[in-house]
């Protein structure tokens, strides 16, 4: 294949991506995003794949296993997946992605250090290094940190915020350390005879520690911005590797996978009303955020899921807000189905979706679309707060910290500014939860012991699933 097809092929594909993502935006467009994103990694693959064949056959092999080995892995896990895991496997293969530009950054460095590769001039030398230190360290710290979140969300690692004495200080010292040793490496010119492969070595560790640190330093409720942050690390990380290789369409997609992920996550911000610097500083909850969690404030009512039924009879209008609750029980198909059956009997029912409902931006969206909920009806936090005066009935079907009226008028409360869905606005508002525990970020829940708030404890999946049953 001529370098001329290649570059066309190339040019395609990053065409191709942008569409995707331009698709991924809108919920209606989201499945031909994806096509768009299928087709275009399937030229990139091809048109980087082709030339190779012309040059060195033995490599195409191993790159043909070793395709074939992680496609297998892919599948797998694809099959195997629940929704519920979604977060995590996200966060897992971010890892990967932090992990294949630390290799490529030493295999680059390597072919300069051996005198494999030696570059023109002094200044391409020393953009080259500074290309592969700053790919090594952005790998590694996503790497890491992906690691830490994947743990966090598997339940492996506790969902609270690590408080090291000092953790500013100790992560300004980390940046420090990193700039001053990316000086003395880009200095000693990579040269056989230097210490450049120590400074290199020396860096990667700082990073690894940093990325583990960063991320365990933040707490439960901020955990979606983290992987939304991370998918941004992930894709300057492969910009990097990009830059490392001469790859132009790496470069590309990397600065469109980083680019994107870092105004999802100033977006999550701000509908979090919180800062970015905030937020990788620690999170909800670092100060006192478990106070009070098991702390009842007042007595609170039960309802059993028949008489929910005959309540959701009673009403002209219904909101649902579900959260994370639902995912874990697979809910969303009997709640779809009551959905349905209050619309015909001429029930006006909506969905609220928080922007941090769930543990991965997009999650509630999601499921409610793999239900076959109608798009137009789903709708998110702004659009729909100002309704719930005007509600009669609201089911919170395993949502927590988003429907915390703490976060409004408790200026000590950990959430403290976090806009949520203000559901104790309607006439009558229905609780989904197993028990009275607080939810992910550790904060008591004023709601449920609200006037017009009503428990209806169990699995989510079953209570909605009796409901639908009495509706019947």
């Amino acid at each position: 294949m001529s370098e001329g097809l290649v570059t066309a092929a190339y040019i395609i594909a990053a065409i191709l991506f942008i569409l995707s993502l331009a698709g991924l935006s809108k919920q209606e467009t989201a499945r031909n995003g994806n096509k768009f994103g299928i087709i275009g990694m399937t030229i990139a693959l091809i048109a980087t794949i082709v030339p190779i064949v012309y040059i060195d056959i033995q490599s195409i092999i191993y790159i043909l296993i070793a395709m074939l080995i992680g496609s297998l892995i892919g599948v797998r896990l694809a099959l195997k997946v629940e929704m519920t895991e979604m977060p995590e496997l996200v966060a897992i293969l971010h890892s990967f992605v932090g992990l294949a530009a630390v290799l490529v950054g030493y295999n680059s460095f390597l072919n300069i250090f051996t005198g494999e590769h030696v570059p023109e001039t002094s200044t391409l030398l020393n953009i080259e290094l500074t290309e592969i230190f700053l790919g090594v360290f952005i790998g590694a710290i996503t790497f890491t940190g992906s690691v830490v979140a994947y743990g966090k969300l598997h339940g492996k690692i506790s969902s609270k915020a690590l408080t090291l004495p000092f953790k500013n200080g100790l992560n300004l010292l980390a940046v420090i350390g990193s700039i001053v040793l990316m000086v003395l490496f880009i200095m000693d010119g990579g040269s056989t005879g230097g210490n450049s492969m120590i400074y290199l070595a020396a860096m990667t560790a700082i990073a690894l520690i940093f990325g583990w640190h960063l991320v365990a330093s933040i707490g439960g409720a901020d955990m979606p911005v983290v992987i939304s942050m991370l998918n941004s690390y992930s894709g300057w990380a492969a910009a990097a590797a990009g830059f490392m290789l001469s790859n132009d369409l790496l470069i590309i997609t990397g600065a469109l996978v980083g680019s994107s992920g870092a105004i999802l996550s100033y977006i999550m911000c701000k509908a979090m009303n919180r800062s970015f610097v905030s937020v990788i500083l620690g999170g909800f909850g670092n100060e006192g955020a478990s106070a009070g969690a098991d702390e009842e404030m007042g007595e609170y009512r039960e309802m059993s899921a028949e008489d929910v039924a005959d309540l959701l009879k009673s009403s002209s209008s219904v909101i649902i807000t579900p959260g994370y609750g639902m995912a874990v029980a697979q809910a969303q198909y009997p709640v779809a189905e009551i959905t349905r059956k209050l619309r015909e009997k001429g029930v006006n029912v909506r969905f609220g979706i928080h922007p941090v409902a769930g543990r991965l931006p997009g999650h509630m969206n999601v499921l409610l679309a793999e239900a076959k909920v109608p798009y137009d009806i789903v709708l998110e936090m702004d659009e729909i707060n100002d309704d719930f005066s005007d509600t009669d009935t609201v089911l919170v079907i395993g949502a927590n910290d988003t429907v915390n009226p703490s976060a409004l008028d408790n200026p000590s409360s950990p959430i403290a500014g976090m806009p949520v869905l203000e559901v104790w606005k309607a006439q009558n508002v229905v609780v989904f939860k197993r028990s009275m525990n607080a939810g992910y970020a550790g904060v008591q829940n004023p709601l449920f012991f609200k006037d017009n708030s009503y428990m209806c404890f169990g699995d989510a999946k079953d209570s909605v699933q009796a409901i639908l049953n009495a509706l019947k």
